[in-house]
Formats: structure tokens, sequence, C-alpha cells
């Protein structure tokens, strides 16, 4: 189980950083484009932990003979989620390193414009910039920013184990293909 938890982990994770990278160099700081981004970001969330299926899949035919209980593939697409997510956030550390952390800058900023832009009561918009600009001051903080980072996809993995745990547990769902014997 570990080898094909730690493989496919390592294949999500690379398949979002991959695509996390992408949208980073040809997005910009506009709210709009912070919005298209997060929405993009999910979508390879998805397409990347779609994997915890397919290792599911896979060590349920190859190991356990086409049977796999509820349990041991939850088991299994927990572990694939947890590499994945371990990789997003050491890569996302990486790339606040190299961009001299300028994403909590655009991120506030840009909000900041969205609620001026907005018309709210001015009362309202100085809550909503205090808010924000405290964000900035504990993002900075590891302690903050780690837990923020991991919840951003650890529960997309955690919904894609369970639909795959509960689908792959019927072993009539994508049957694992007998062996042909040889023809002699």
């Amino acid at each position: 189980m570990k080898k094909i938890v730690i493989t496919y982990g390592v294949i999500s994770g690379v398949i979002i950083i991959g695509s996390m990278i992408l949208s980073i160099s040809i997005g910009d700081a506009s709210s709009d484009s912070m919005q298209i981004r997060e929405i993009f970001g999910y979508l390879v969330m998805i397409i990347g932990l779609s994997l915890i299926f397919v290792g599911s899949k896979k060590y349920r035919d190859q190991e356990l003979g086409g049977i796999i209980s509820f349990k041991t593939a939850l088991k299994v697409g927990l572990g694939i989620a947890l590499v994945a997510s371990l990789i997003y956030i050491v890569a996302w550390e990486i790339n606040l390193l190299a961009t001299d952390y300028a994403f909590i800058n655009e991120y506030v900023d840009a909000s900041i414009q969205e609620a001026k832009d907005s018309g709210l009561s001015e009362e309202k918009l100085n809550d909503i910039i205090a808010s924000l600009e405290e964000m900035r001051v504990k993002y900075a903080k590891l302690w903050y920013r780690l837990p923020i980072t991991f919840i951003e996809i650890f529960p997309v993995g955690i919904i894609i184990s369970l639909i795959s745990a509960g689908l792959l547990q019927n072993s009539n769902i994508l049957p694992a293909k007998k062996r042909q014997p040889m023809e002699e």
C-alpha cells in the first residue's frame, strides 16, 4: 500500500504544483484574475487528486485481487491526498520564498480594491480593510500559513477519497481485467 500511496501522491502533487506554477505565471494581481486563478486551482486539484481513484483501484485490482473494503480504500485515498497535500505545501512555501511573499500583498490589495469598488458604507469598508490588513500580518507567520495552505487542498482529497472508496468497494465497478491464458 505504501508504494501506491507514495507513487500516486507524488504524481498528484506534481500535477497540482505544475498547474499552480502555470496559473501564477500567466495571471496578474487584479481581483478578476485572482478569482479565475482560484477556480482554476480547485479544478486542477480535483483533476490531480483524481489519482486517488486510480491509485485505489490499482491497489484493489493488483494487490487485493479485485476486492477492497471501504475502510482500506479510504486509507489508500487519504494517504495519497496527504502526500499530494504535503507536496503542495512545500511547493507553495518555495513559491512564496522565491517571490518574496508577494502573493499575500497582491491578494489583500486586490481584495481591498474590490471592496472599495463595491460601494460599501465607509464603516463596513473600514472593517473589511482592517480584517484584510490583519490577515496580511498573520499570513507572514508560518504557524498561521501552513494550516491555511493544508486546508486549501486536503478537504478536496477527503471528498475524492470518500467517493472513490464508496465506488471501489463494489468490485463490479470497473472490475479488474482477467488475464487471458496465452495460446500455444
